[in-house]
């Protein structure tokens, strides 16, 4: 086993429950981390034998640009994408945090983390 890890994607999108949020948006960071064999890629050096993680790069880009309330709704997205787009994927681990939210005090982010477990 081994793990794939995406650090600190830098983002802008437009969630939130504030009408303000849904037209000028935020700053948001994702990283994730997703464990999967790296046995094999490992040896044969191919990239068809790992998980690329472009693909996984790109799965948080399209579910960034797709807008919700709570961020608890995107990151779930994103593991369930990744679970079901790489069967490779044991376990996906998922944060999502917005950049100086607008909640009426001096706070750097909040963030979201989830993480699911393939099914067996």
């Amino acid at each position: 086993m081994g793990q794939i890890y995406l650090k600190d994607i830098r983002l802008y999108a437009y969630h939130g429950c504030m009408e303000e949020e849904e037209k000028i948006g935020s700053d948001y960071v994702v990283n994730l981390k997703v464990k999967t064999d790296l046995k094999v890629s490992s040896i044969t050096d191919n990239l068809e034998d790992t998980v690329d993680y472009v693909g996984l790069n790109n799965i948080v880009k399209e579910e960034m640009k797709k807008r919700s309330k709570l961020l608890e709704n995107v990151a779930e997205r994103i593991v369930n994408r990744i679970l079901n787009e790489h069967p490779s994927v044991v376990k996906a681990t998922v944060s999502v945090a917005k950049k100086n939210p607008p909640i009426g005090g001096d706070v750097e982010e909040v963030a979201v983390k989830r993480e699911q477990k393939r099914s067996s």
